[in-house]
């Protein structure tokens, strides 16, 4: 009867003879409440009793404040989404779901309070229906984590997973994943998975099936159009545009990153501009050069990672123990996020000497994200390259970090790694970025405010 619920809320429940799934009307000192009586978390305190609501959204109601609880109904929610078979219509594209996990493929854990992947990618046809309308869909379940637990055992045989469908003849491949570090693995992608005939288009969601405000249905529906229908034969990752759900947009899996903790719209191209708009109707390309759609089945496939390669964000009073601790350790490869142009500060140096003594490969990036590695500008920057650092123009430390080690899991040969590192692929070093590539809004300034008006009445 009362799934969770202890102490205190236990208690009132039991004096007004209410159980968990009630359909309850609440009296408190705050005003009247309706709603659904949710289980409790076994790690949640004893301080409150959590209603749905009729927005779908949950709500707590401190147990102190709590007069009188009537039961008007009740039925046990079961929140496992069956699957279904996805019906099959002539003439429309064969597009193939590779299920990884993440929050796309997930439902609430009423016993935990978390969010878990529990959804096949089969049970994603039940939740998501318009998907027939789009294209015939095959899935299979690959893994079943959570993005941070991504790498290069899910990397390696989703990549070789994606050229053999390719090679089967599928029309486009969609990816579903967590999104926390869904722009790593479209990084990873983007160098094992190279000159695709097909779009691969990676795909998730910032709040899970279960909110009223998810961007689950709405994304597969944008990634499975992308997937069928769109020329652009790249990795992408495709999500919301705007906080609303006017459009989504195509970024390039080498120029993307998440950034913001829960916007819906929180995948932004950095340095660059996205590939393209798309919604329910259509599909906008923005940019012009991208690699086309072909009709033959040829792709390169490279499953190359070597672990051993650190991503270092360098800070004020940073000591080459840091550095030193990675060399003792067998590191073979170390990208630096550093400071404007290219900077680390001098007591760093004679680690970064070391390393290059020790035959590791060291990169640097900018923590700054928009701009370009410039380490001939200043003193610095030209003494770090003396000592062995190569510059990484306007790439993302995620994705130097990626590359790195793609690059050094093909060759020792620290020479060709290099050349590996330099040679642009998918636009991950671009000779320069557009003058709209680099737009930060910021509230509260005139301008920005005179836009928003414009668009938020």
């Amino acid at each position: 009867m009362y799934k969770g619920y202890k102490g205190a809320a236990r208690q009132i429940m039991q004096r007004f003879n209410m159980r968990v799934w009630s359909d309850t009307e609440m009296k408190t000192t705050r005003g009247g409440f309706r709603g659904i009586i949710l289980p409790r978390s076994e790690n949640d305190d004893e301080r409150h009793i959590v209603l749905k609501i009729a927005s779908g959204y949950n709500i707590g109601i401190a147990v102190e404040t709590i007069t009188d609880m009537k039961e008007c109904g009740y039925k046990e929610a079961h929140y496992k989404i069956p699957e279904r078979e996805f019906p099959h219509t002539a003439n429309k594209p064969f597009v193939k779901l590779f299920g990884t996990g993440g929050t796309i493929a997930s439902r609430l854990d009423y016993r935990t309070g978390a969010v878990i992947p529990a959804f096949s990618p089969g049970e994603l046809y039940g939740a998501v229906p318009e998907l027939a309308d789009i294209c015939n869909l095959t899935t299979e379940r690959l893994f079943a984590v959570f993005s941070e637990n991504m790498g290069p055992e899910q990397y390696i045989p989703l990549a070789k997973a994606i050229g053999k469908e390719i090679e089967k003849g599928i029309d486009g491949i969609m990816i579903g994943h967590g999104t926390d570090t869904m722009h790593h693995t479209a990084a990873a992608l983007s160098y094992m998975v190279q000159n695709p005939p097909v779009p691969i288009v990676m795909v998730g969601s910032q709040r899970s099936s279960d909110r009223p405000s998810s961007d689950a249905a709405l994304n597969l529906m944008h990634a499975a159009k992308a997937a069928a229908e769109s020329d652009i034969a790249e990795v992408m990752v495709c999500m919301f545009g705007p906080t609303s759900d006017k459009y989504g947009l195509l970024h390039r899996g080498t120029r993307v990153r998440k950034m913001h903790s829960s916007y819906r719209s929180t995948f932004r191209t950095i340095g660059d501009i996205p590939l393209a708009m798309i919604d329910r109707e259509k599909i906008s390309p923005i940019k012009k050069e991208y690699n086309r759609r072909r009709k033959d089945r040829t792709v390169n496939i490279l499953p190359y990672f070597e672990e051993k390669v650190a991503l270092v964000y360098y800070y004020p009073n940073m000591h080459s123990d840091i550095i030193d601790s990675l060399i003792d350790c067998k590191y073979r490869g170390i990208v630096i996020a550093g400071t404007g142009l290219g900077h680390i500060n001098k007591p760093v140096y004679p680690a970064i000497e070391r390393a290059a003594r020790e035959g590791v490969a060291v990169y640097m990036t900018v923590q700054t994200l928009w701009g370009y590695v410039h380490m001939f500008v200043y003193d610095t920057g030209r003494d770090l390259m003396a000592k062995g650092i190569i510059p990484m123009g306007n790439m993302l430390p995620e994705v130097a970090y990626v590359k790195l080690c793609w690059a050094l899991g093909q060759t020792d040969d620290l020479a060709e790694v290099k050349r590996l590192m330099l040679t642009p692929i998918c636009s991950d070093i671009t000779e320069r970025e557009p003058y709209d590539g680099y737009l930060v809004y910021q509230g509260g300034v005139p301008e920005i405010r005179e836009f928003l008006k414009s668009i938020h009445r």
